[in-house]
């Protein structure tokens, strides 16, 4: 931090100014103001604080524009929630108490709409008093409106008079948890400014620190949101100085430093799912490009996550394979395909179909979005080989040869095998494939399948959303032999994100897909991995960390953290992929 003032000397000043070289890694960190007597302000010991850790302060003022916080939380690495008034309790589905003071309704939703617009980003944040409780009741927690009153023990005094630079009474910090290892102990003393706090604690989170009456003094979302808060005044307590306080600013910015890194190599960079099944939620009245809390890949989150495209399938369940079914299928495949385009259609100054790499280069540089087309099950071709020139045609870049059960081309991962691998029709397929330029995926595919397609296909093929047998026993996940084979054909392997894929135990977290990336390059190296998501693929299970498009960037922040460079993230998101549609698709 170089805090100083020059003499009034404009000579002098503008030498200091010319001299300064840019920090151009430092993050930016936005501060929430306060807002007193008409007044955006904020207590100074805020700003000292990120200064001294390395980050560059910005105060937000007190508004309500949505659109205006909109386009400043996109210019932040970081943002803290300071303390101040007491919370509207209506927000909690509660009416006021007689203790309660003074609330400031303009304060409370400026601070609320950042919490949101932030946390959809993955933006760190950190809390301090009165924005720990925002956190807690944005995130569907519940607070005391006056923990005097409401609290079943009887309470510490947390509104102290001494000085706010010193500590007034003792926490407790909970093994385990991001707290304890940024602060180094058990028990810390802290400084106490406060009569509202969390009660019960919002899901998602956890209780990270308690005082001796049993208030909640801090808590942490990790790895499910990149959130953690105090209930005290760390600030206050930093500043005199108290290297112990600014333990909590150097960890905040550097996550924001590790998190600005990630949107540096998302903006340059080519962000590619190469699997979703979105079209699964087509319904009546859809517009991809709007915001759908059930939906997990639409145009606000594929903004919100800074991805520039991806591969949408149209899902084929496996039914039967009589003449009339099969015309079925493959008419029900043109159908969903056309669905696809008519949604980006009514979305076409946001998003666009891309047929190569070329094409997402375009539409990147445009500002839009991209939408690579495919098939997930070879039913759709039915029994007409003559289909995959009608679907190549259509835009469609590959083809998943099977779903859950054998079809005419193969035996599927799942079900009783009937061809021992791929049929002979199957064998044509994946040759007429290769001519036409489209892919062949096989995930869903079992063991002798993959045999089969490696020894017929003349092109580089793909498992679009597979992960490690070694790490998951999973007839869906691949053996590192196969993962070997892939690769030895300038394939690439797309770890999937689906829960049952990535472990066993419940509750897998976005570390658990880390694992699997881990593997499968240290296996046969960066060229040959990336991510095929499964996203809309299935209803209920959502993954800790990464549970929709909006939180892709996550992985990147993870594999930072791992030791990643840019140039092996660059392969991995999109680099990869695309390497081997161009393969291809080269012939034609």
């Amino acid at each position: 931090m170089n805090n100083i003032v020059y003499p009034a000397n404009l000579d002098t000043l503008y030498k200091a100014i010319d001299d300064r070289q840019t920090q151009a890694h430092a993050p930016v960190i936005g501060i929430t103001a306060n807002f007193e007597n008409g007044n955006s302000c904020i207590e100074h010991s805020y700003v000292i604080s990120i200064l001294q850790a390395g980050g560059i302060p910005v105060l937000i003022p007190v508004h309500n524009d949505i659109e205006s916080l909109r386009a400043t939380i996109d210019t932040l690495d970081g943002l803290m929630l300071t303390g101040g008034g007491d919370i509207n309790p209506l927000y909690g589905n509660e009416d006021p108490i007689p203790p309660l003071r003074d609330v400031d309704a303009a304060r409370d939703q400026f601070d609320l709409t950042l919490v949101k617009l932030a946390s959809d980003r993955q933006i760190p944040i950190f809390g301090i008093c009165r924005g720990h409780q925002i956190i807690n009741m944005a995130f569907g927690g519940t607070n005391y409106q006056d923990i005097y009153s409401q609290h079943e023990q009887p309470a510490l005094k947390h509104s102290q008079t001494i000085s706010r630079e010193y500590g007034s009474h003792r926490v407790n910090i909970i093994n385990n948890s991001i707290l304890h290892s940024i602060m180094g102990e058990d028990s810390i003393t802290v400084n106490s400014y406060h009569h509202q706090a969390i009660k019960d604690i919002a899901p998602g989170f956890r209780m990270t620190a308690t005082s001796a009456d049993g208030i909640i003094e801090a808590m942490e979302g990790m790895p499910g949101h990149r959130v953690f808060s105090v209930q005290w005044h760390p600030e206050k307590m930093a500043v005199r100085p108290d290297e112990q306080m600014m333990k909590l600013f150097y960890y905040f910015v550097s996550e924001a430093t590790l998190f600005k890194k990630a949107k540096e190599i998302h903006r340059n960079s080519l962000i590619v799912d190469s699997h979703c099944d979105t079209p699964m939620k087509f319904t009546p009245g859809f517009n991809f490009g709007q915001r759908h809390e059930d939906v997990k890949v639409d145009l606000p989150k594929m903004q919100e996550g800074r991805e520039d495209a991806v591969f949408m399938v149209a899902y084929l369940h496996q039914d039967s394979r009589d003449e009339e079914a099969s015309r079925a299928a493959t008419q029900k495949a043109v159908d969903i395909l056309y669905q696809i385009s008519e949604q980006v259609k009514l979305n076409q100054s946001r998003v666009g179909i891309a047929y190569n790499e070329d094409d997402l280069l375009y539409l990147k540089n445009a500002g839009k979005k991209a939408i690579f087309l495919a098939i997930e099950n070879g039913y759709a071709i039915g029994k007409d080989i003559a289909n995959l020139e009608m679907f190549k045609k259509m835009g469609v870049t590959y083809i998943t040869l099977c779903h859950n059960g054998s079809n005419d081309i193969c035996d599927s991962a799942k079900g009783e095998p009937e061809h021992n691998g791929l049929s002979d029709f199957g064998r044509q397929v994946v040759k007429e494939m290769n001519r036409l330029g489209i892919i062949v995926d096989i995930s869903h595919a079992n063991a002798k399948t993959v045999q089969d397609v490696l020894e017929t296909s003349e092109a580089p093929i793909i498992a679009s959303h597979s992960s490690a047998r070694a790490l998951r026993d999973h007839p869906r996940n691949l053996t590192d032999d196969q993962i070997r084979a892939i690769a030895d054909k300038g394939g690439v392997v797309q770890v999937c994100l689906y829960n049952s894929f990535l472990s066993a135990q419940p509750n897998p977290t976005i570390l658990d897909a880390v694992a699997h990336i881990n593997h499968i390059v240290r296996l046969v190296g960066i060229d040959h991995v990336g991510i095929g998501t499964d996203f809309d693929g299935d209803d209920t299970e959502k993954l800790i960390g990464c549970r929709a498009a909006n939180e892709l960037i996550n992985l990147t922040v993870e594999l930072l953290r791992e030791g990643y460079t840019p140039e092996e993230l660059h392969k991995l998101w999109g680099d990869n992929i695309l390497r081997v549609l161009s393969a291809v698709q080269k012939p034609y």
